[in-house]
């Protein structure tokens, strides 16, 4: 986890110091600031959602819902990976409870058949008897597709979707999209789609199983995927000063 954070890193290392270098959290970052050890981004954005077509957009049906357990609301969004060969695109599904992955693939165009794919490998870990799931996402025409809301239909699955341009309407999946770039991807030199894939396999399931969360207490998807109920939250919401959200 190259680009992990300070605060993360200095929580999974803290249980493992000898009292005597037992450190607190400003003394930390200074430790890192002083050794150039401090996380920077890179941005660079390459637009993989359409919105302005004539199928079918669904209306927002997440507005003030808190899960409280797993498969309860699943968060969707595209991406795109840049490899030697060109970009390709990630289509993430997370579970809005436990920020787990639970579904994922790498296309080489912006088609829909990677998007249900990445929803048929979702819905494979849905134990049986779970009622009320929703799915939310963009307007993308992706997600509004016939095949991707045949499938949804099919597993009785409603249908949410953000209603304007909005990031904090499908804050989650755009986060998660971040996460995966920002700490592994932008890092790595990608040759082709298939040496993407690979490396996704393992980031990801790095990402479920080790990766600590701030608004996890500091636990893994993996772990909350198997929990219920409120999380304890190692951040602040900043929406109303307009500063960047540090919620993971």
């Amino acid at each position: 986890m190259p680009k992990l954070g300070g605060r993360k890193l200095l929580e999974l290392i803290r249980p493992r110091l000898p009292t005597e270098l037992s450190i607190g959290r400003d003394s930390f970052f200074d430790f890192l600031r002083r050794y150039g050890l401090l996380v920077g981004k890179r941005r660079r954005r390459v637009k993989t959602t359409y919105s302005n077509h004539w199928l079918r957009k669904y209306p927002n049906l997440i507005k003030g819902f808190v899960p409280t357990g797993a498969n309860q609301l699943w968060v969707s969004d595209i991406t795109y990976v840049e490899t030697k060969a060109g970009f390709v695109y990630l289509n993430l599904i997370t579970d809005a409870y436990s920020r787990k992955i639970v579904g994922w693939t790498v296309g080489e165009s912006l088609e829909a058949k990677y998007t249900v794919e990445a929803l048929r490998m979702a819905l494979k870990q849905v134990p049986k008897g779970i009622e009320g799931l929703i799915h939310h996402s963009d307007r993308g025409v992706q997600y509004c597709s016939s095949e991707y809301i045949k499938v949804l239909n099919k597993h009785h699955v409603q249908i949410s979707m953000t209603e304007n341009g909005d990031p904090r309407e499908n804050a989650i999946a755009e986060r998660v999209n971040g996460i995966l770039k920002d700490e592994w991807l932008n890092q790595m030199k990608l040759s082709s789609i298939e040496e993407t894939i690979k490396a996704l396999k393992r980031i990801v399931q790095i990402y479920n199983s080790c990766r600590p969360h701030a608004s996890l207490d500091m636990k893994t998807p993996d772990y909350a995927h198997s929990q219920s109920g409120e999380f304890k939250k190692h951040w602040k919401t900043y929406y109303k000063t307009g500063q960047n959200p540090a919620s993971y």
